[in-house]
Formats: C-alpha cells, structure tokens, sequence
C-alpha cells in the first residue's frame, strides 16, 4: 500500500490559499492514503472567539470538507486532515477520513495543548477504528502522543495504521512515536507542519517539521527535515501490523496483564 504525506506551512485565516496549495498536492501523488497536518485549512494560533467562530466548520456539511470529498472521488484515494469544527455552536480541533466514497468518520482531540483548551472542548467521539479495506485506520491528534493509552486504545481495536496530524511545538514526539509504533505493532504516520506563527502579541510559535512514517518493528521509513515542505510517499506492508509476536513466546496485546495495572 502506497502512503503519502504533505508537510507544508499553512497560512493563517487563509482558508483558499491553503485548500489550493492541498488540492495541487493531491493532485500529484498516486497514494491510496495521504495524511495532512492538525489544522491544515486555518493555521493553528487562534487570538479570539471570533477568530475561532469564523473559521472552524460543520462536518461533513463544511465547504473544505466538501472540496476534500470531490477531490479523494477525484483521485481515488483516503485523506486524513485534521480542521476546526463547528458543532452546534461548539468547536473541537478535529481530524477526518474521507475516501473514494465520500466522507467515513472523524475524531474530535481528546487531549488538548496548552491554549488549545481556550477554544476547543475536548473530544466526545472516543479512539474510533475504520476498516476501509486493505488497512484499519485510527486517528489521533498532536497532544495525544504522549498519553500511551490514546494508541493503545486504536491498536486493541485492530487498527493497522495511526495516521497522526500535528502541529508540533515540543521536540520530544517523533521519538516517542516511534516507541508507540514499537509497542503496538503498527504503523504510525505523524504529519507535522513547518513555520512559525506569531499573532496577537503572542510569544512565536515555531513547528518542527520531521513529518515521519514509523513501521511496526520502530524503523523509521522516511522522515522529513524541520522546514522541508514537500510532499513524500512510501510503500507499506499492513500485513506486518498484524503480527503482534514480538517472540514465539511473547504477544503485544495478549500478554497485557490489565487485572494488575492502576489506570
């Protein structure tokens, strides 16, 4: 299976410009699955309510979710983006799949960063898992990394694949991903922004970049630099995210002994 990612510096507020340079992108890549950055369409650093109002949008009823939706039919592929939403006068940092058919789920982050929690609520939808086929795909959103529990949940529900958006700030996640890779016996794709932002008088904020795509053993198959922007693709074998033996006597999952944890 054909993976693809897009690292790039979205624009602030500036929906249009961002869902073009998207859209072009998509346009190149013959990838059965393309993971985009959290927030792709608006940008990350928020300075007020109206700010978050204007740009967060309903889903799947939004105008980005419906270009996304013409675009995977298009192509024939599976977007995972991560994007405002507006629910009922709530806003969540929320993360969506969509393929060939039209629009399949989404996830709403459950762990919020920093001033993130100003304007979003928590996520309300759990860890979900969708089969679309040749993979199991699970979402998490940025933050969620450094709470194992988040990927543990999407890999006792068989998922293959965690494909991550992320507009990472902290150096310490494209490592640790590789340990959730590790100790759940699947893929990961973490796909970070680059750039910076700095609005509202607010301290700058600088992202990460190393967008990277991590296998079930913890091998690194690519990983981009801090502000590289480009698109990238590899091949995947999901058959190796099933194999949970990490011994003949050994089974990631059916060896949790979960009577004896403190949750």
């Amino acid at each position: 299976m054909k993976i693809a990612v897009y690292q790039f510096a979205p624009k602030f507020g500036e929906k249009e410009k961002n869902l073009r340079k998207i859209e072009e992108t998509l346009s190149r890549t013959d990838a059965e699955l393309m993971v985009l950055p959290e927030l792709c369409t608006t940008g990350y650093q928020f300075v007020s309510e109206n700010e978050v109002n204007e740009l967060c949008e309903p889903i799947p009823e939004g105008p980005s979710i419906q270009r996304f939706i013409q675009v995977c039919k298009d192509k024939k592929i599976f977007l995972v983006a991560g994007l405002g939403e507006m629910d009922n006068r709530v806003t969540y940092n929320t993360a969506v799949l969509i393929g060939p058919e039209g629009f399949i789920g989404s996830y709403r982050k459950v762990h919020l960063f920093c001033e993130e929690k100003q304007w979003f609520c928590p996520g309300d939808l759990g860890f979900p898992v969708w089969d679309i086929g040749k993979v199991k795909i699970g979402l998490m959103i940025c933050f969620d990394w450094v709470f194992p529990e988040a990927a543990r949940s999407l890999a006792v529900q068989g998922a293959d694949i965690l494909c991550h958006p992320v507009n990472l700030v902290l150096p310490f996640c494209q490592d640790a991903m590789v340990t959730r890779s590790i100790e759940n016996g699947v893929y990961t794709i973490t796909t970070n922004r680059i750039g910076s932002e700095a609005r509202g008088g607010k301290e700058r904020l600088t992202f990460t970049g190393r967008t990277q795509a991590v296998s079930p053993k913890g091998e690194v198959i690519f990983r981009l630099g801090e502000q590289d922007e480009g698109l990238q693709e590899a091949e995947i074998d999901p058959s190796q995210a099933r194999d949970k033996w990490l011994t003949p006597h050994n089974h990631l999952l059916k060896d949790r002994r979960i009577d004896q944890y403190l949750l």
